[in-house]
């Protein structure tokens, strides 16, 4: 790595790409269950749920486990690519006008299909909604996000906004916001704000984990306020992720509009709300603390807490990552998912701090000139 912000930002990305990995193959279920599928605690990459993965339900067709990344990590990857190409910060335009575009032509390698493939054959319903509304609904980017129904999937791909603004978690929380209303509303969007302050923070030299949940506190509205600091508080004085998964789900529960069963959700679920928030940003923020900003703790918890696993994995292994660095991530697990899953994790990394850069250049410039004018202004 060539500077601090470059060792930072690869370990954001490549933390959450673990997290995705390890988490997916366990999505959906509960932890009982998983203890029973795998003999005990998962504590690394696992072998899919089913063996005839293939034709098995309700995962199918999806090659799920064995190291490999999920949608969370492609669409991570996708916003990377619209930030290397622009190289400026970002709106719901962008989305419409770069991202959308790179689901829909260009096929990658998409490692749970186990071929190359759209982007739009890969992602869930929810994210879908992108092409549908932007591509053929020609929409509004800035109000796209409108009912749709309101869940992480905005959020699960905003680290590289935390890292573009890095040092900066309000102007993080403001471009995620200003971004993810492409694609989600209410609760959703605010928590894709949410998540992006908090890589911002965690990318400041020195912080600890308790910092950046304060700073993602201080920048939370309404109901993800009010379950971040519920999760937070039950995971005070915690550092066994063991004994924190019933903890921090008895906390997000009054919040989370899915319910107690996740394979058989409530009438009320993914409905807008101001009361309410997502269920993996807030946990995920919770195992960060359980963890003590580290990478491996985090992501296990979040894995095994079951749920949305990958989701809530790879988010806290973003924070966890950002915190400490790329030499923070197990360095097995990276090179096992990225083998398995035929993608350069690094890379990147790379691409974003070098944007990081070239963003603070232009940001500088910028209120120099401000400066410049309200001094002339006020003599």
């Amino acid at each position: 790595m060539t500077s601090l912000l470059e060792e930072k930002a690869v370990g954001a990305l490549v933390g959450s790409a673990v997290g995705d990995a390890i988490g997916g193959a366990v999505e959906g279920w509960t932890p009982e269950a998983i203890r029973e599928r795998h003999g005990g605690w998962v504590t690394g990459i696992v072998g899919p749920w089913y063996d005839e993965w293939r034709t098995a339900r309700p995962i199918a067709p999806y090659h799920k486990g064995d190291g490999h990344i999920t949608d969370d990590t492609l669409m991570t990857h996708a916003l990377v690519e619209v930030y290397d190409e622009r190289r400026t910060h970002l709106d719901a335009y962008a989305v419409a006008e770069s991202l959308v575009p790179k689901m829909v032509s260009g096929p990658r390698w998409v490692p749970e299909l186990e071929t190359e493939a759209l982007l739009l054959q890969r992602v869930f319903l929810a994210e879908k909604w992108l092409v549908a509304r932007l591509h053929y609904g020609h929409v509004d980017p800035r109000e796209a996000g409108v009912g749709n129904i309101v869940n992480c999937g905005a959020a699960m791909y905003m680290a590289p906004v935390g890292i573009a603004n890095a040092g900066d978690p309000a102007g993080a929380y403001a471009e995620a916001v200003d971004v993810a209303g492409a694609h989600q509303s209410s609760y959703g969007r605010e928590a894709a704000g949410v998540f992006a302050a908090a890589v911002a923070a965690a990318m400041v030299p020195g912080v600890t984990a308790a910092a950046v949940v304060e700073t993602a506190v201080g920048l939370a509205k309404d109901g993800t306020r009010r379950a971040v600091e519920a999760v937070a508080e039950a995971a005070s004085g915690v550092t066994d992720w063991e004994q924190a998964i019933p903890l921090l789900r008895k906390a997000i529960a009054p919040y989370d509009t899915v319910g107690p069963d996740y394979r058989d959700q409530s009438l009320d679920a993914r409905r807008p709300s101001r009361t309410k928030a997502i269920e993996e940003l807030p946990v995920a923020l919770g195992f960060v603390l359980v963890a003590e900003g580290d990478v491996r703790r985090a992501v296990l918890g979040g894995t095994n807490y079951g749920r949305d696993a990958d989701s809530i994995a790879s988010m806290a292994g973003a924070i966890a990552g950002a915190l400490n660095g790329s030499s923070g991530v197990p360095q097995d697990w990276a090179e096992d998912v990225a083998t398995a899953s035929r993608t350069d994790l690094v890379r990147p990394g790379q691409v974003m701090a070098s944007v990081a850069a070239d963003l603070h250049a232009s940001d500088a410039r910028r209120w120099a000139h401000r400066t410049e004018v309200l001094e002339t202004l006020t003599r």
